[in-house]
């Protein structure tokens, strides 16, 4: 059976606006904060046509804090999939006190997509705006590209490319 390749993305600040609070990124916690970040739609269209797979892996620990419900969490996503060519959601509700296999950095999420859809890594991309991210696809040698929001937290340091924006990134495929 043929791998297919997928384009992984984080959800908060690649797909849609992350609130910046101190120069610190928030998920959004209502559906009146959740804003697709402008060009997404177009550029997952064009990862389609690329074949690409556009599967989102993301950390939603805010569930697990009782900051945010699993269902608000469920009609941002279902407002994705009606709106954007994304095949796939995967979400950890875990925070770091869990220490479980699907929070990014750890590769749970990745292992459980490869798995569903038959993914080919080796020829795969991910794009993240916080070193959880890049740091995934380093452990998993994956090519990167880091949007750089200049957040006041560490920066990731084996990034392929550093970009400003999804769109940005998609222009730099073959």
């Amino acid at each position: 059976m043929l791998k297919k390749k997928a384009f992984f993305l984080d959800r908060d600040g690649v797909i849609n606006e992350s609130l910046v609070e101190k120069n610190k990124p928030k998920a959004p916690l209502d559906l009146s904060q959740f804003r697709i970040i402008e060009g997404v739609k177009e550029s997952l269209q064009i990862l389609k046509q690329k074949n690409y797979l556009n599967i989102i892996i993301t950390n939603q620990p805010d569930v697990n804090l009782g900051i945010l419900s699993k269902s608000t969490v469920s009609e941002m996503h279902k407002i994705i999939y009606e709106e954007l060519a994304i095949d796939d959601i995967f979400v950890c509700f875990h925070n770091d006190k869990d220490n479980c296999f699907c929070r990014k950095p750890k590769p749970g999420l990745v292992y459980e997509a490869e798995k569903k859809w038959g993914i080919d890594t080796d020829n795969s991309f991910l794009i993240g705006d916080r070193w959880r991210d890049i740091d995934l696809a380093s452990t998993l040698g994956m090519k990167s590209f880091f949007i750089d929001y200049n957040y006041n937290e560490p920066k990731p340091k084996n990034y392929n490319h550093k970009v400003s924006s999804l769109k940005e990134a998609v222009g730099l495929l073959d």
